[in-house]
């Protein structure tokens, strides 16, 4: 990597250069190592649950999070008392967001379908909810009710039956108001007071108290993420979500305030988070470094965030907004903000992101929290083929045939001839014994 002035939080470099490619190459890197010591003590978690149920739970409940309430299920009347107990400028936040995200995601919802042919034959789709899915929730000091919002809301529109929400006991052995209050106004119907990989376990397999789900979506520490890894399959899951990122194009007429502190709201979230701008002008890129040097002294993680903006963050500097539109296209980032005087004339090329911030005032956290769309994302380039979490993540398919015996009288012959090229004898025997009732 080049080097960079003391007083400089990120390093510039230029496109197409050596540089750009290994700090790109340090940047997949990242997001592709896996601990085997963690995928070991997860694994005989996941076993031993599978084992011993709700015991098990609560062994490790007490040896990771330091007390296991008498109690696991957090009862209704529980649940609105927490919620009466928050402040009303919070619950009325709470309230204004999950509006605006059932607002969205209602424009999601597939119906089922039918259709008919004219020799009789029948096809087609049916669309419903899961039965039962959990939601994970962290607790302690990474406690994030938006998260309850975006995970639960969407299900509930897809007609899922039963939403079960894990999240982890404070230290007082209590739940968390806030996490409760989102809970009671997404429409969760149980809430259990467990966490990590034991918690995801519970799930997958169901104990003596926790139902057996079909899919586990929510984020958690590493040991929750490669629960569900090694749990997939036995469960449905959202996705292997990585570090955080975000990626800036931006313009001479950007606002360098404006990007220093979106740039840091995404570094402040872990060491490994990644924070990038592209532009075309080195006037920009010298007075954002300028600007992330004065607004960090007044944030609370500036540690994290220096760290983060040192080892993943970078400015990387475009012949024009076209190469840096292209280099977004192949870093496929979690979060993307254009900020370029006209925004709107690059979202039909922008193919990979979960998810798009157009113009100065749309900044990555009113996604996080407020606008609608959903904040579960595709991190570490994955949104070349994965979407974000929607009502879609929530439903199964079924196709229906119904065919006259006239209908396949007419298709025989190429049914057989296609099976039997293919060595499927008793296909073809299935299609014949029809033919000579």
């Amino acid at each position: 990597m080049p080097e960079r002035n003391e007083k400089d939080m990120l390093t510039i470099v230029k496109a197409d250069s050596g540089e750009q490619s290994r700090f790109i190459h340090a940047l997949k890197k990242r997001a592709q190592q896996t601990d085997k010591d963690v995928s070991a003590v997860v694994a005989q978690i996941i076993e031993n649950v599978r084992a011993h149920g709700d015991q098990a739970v609560r062994e490790y409940t007490e040896k990771f999070d330091g007390v296991a309430p008498e109690k696991t299920e957090v009862s209704s009347q529980e649940i609105a008392a927490l919620t009466k107990s928050c402040a009303p400028a919070f619950l009325q936040a709470l309230e204004k967001a999950a509006g605006n995200i059932r607002s969205f995601h209602q424009r999601q919802v597939q119906q089922s379908w039918l259709t008919a042919e004219n020799d009789g034959v029948l096809m087609g789709q049916r669309v419903r909810g899961l039965a039962r899915v959990g939601i994970y929730v962290p607790g302690g000091t990474a406690a994030y009710p938006s998260s309850v919002l975006m995970n639960a809301i969407p299900a509930k529109i897809a007609g899922v039956q039963e939403i079960i929400m894990v999240t982890p006991p404070g230290k007082d052995g209590k739940p968390n108001p806030d996490i409760m209050a989102a809970a009671q106004i997404a429409g969760v119907d149980r809430v259990f007071m467990m966490g990590g990989a034991q918690a995801v376990a519970a799930l997958a397999f169901g104990t003596q108290t926790v139902p057996k789900v079909d899919k586990i979506v929510g984020p958690g520490n590493i040991y929750v993420a490669t629960a569900k890894k090694l749990l997939y399959g036995i469960v449905d899951i959202d996705m292997i979500a990585g570090p955080s990122e975000i990626l800036i194009i931006a313009d001479q007429n950007a606002n360098p305030e404006f990007l220093a502190a979106d740039l840091m709201s995404q570094a402040e979230h872990d060491v490994l988070a990644s924070a990038i701008l592209l532009t075309d002008s080195p006037v920009l890129a010298q007075q954002v470094q300028d600007a992330l040097a004065s607004q960090i002294q007044k944030l609370s993680r500036a540690d994290i965030i220096l760290q983060s903006l040192r080892d993943y963050g970078a400015i990387i500097l475009c012949k024009n907004i076209d190469q840096a539109v292209e280099l977004a296209n192949e870093l496929a980032p979690e979060h993307l903000e254009v900020c370029t005087e006209n925004p709107m004339e690059y979202i039909g090329r922008l193919d990979n992101a979960g998810s798009v911030f157009l113009g100065a005032y749309a900044p990555e956290p009113l996604g996080d929290y407020y606008a609608g769309p959903n904040h579960v994302l595709p991190t570490s380039g994955t949104a070349r083929f994965f979407s974000p979490l929607s009502v879609d993540s929530f439903i199964k398919k079924s196709s229906f045939i119904y065919y006259t015996a006239a209908a396949l009288q007419k298709g025989s012959a190429d049914i057989v001839a296609l099976a039997n090229a293919e060595g499927l004898t008793a296909h073809a025997n299935s299609i014949k014994v029809r033919l000579e009732k």
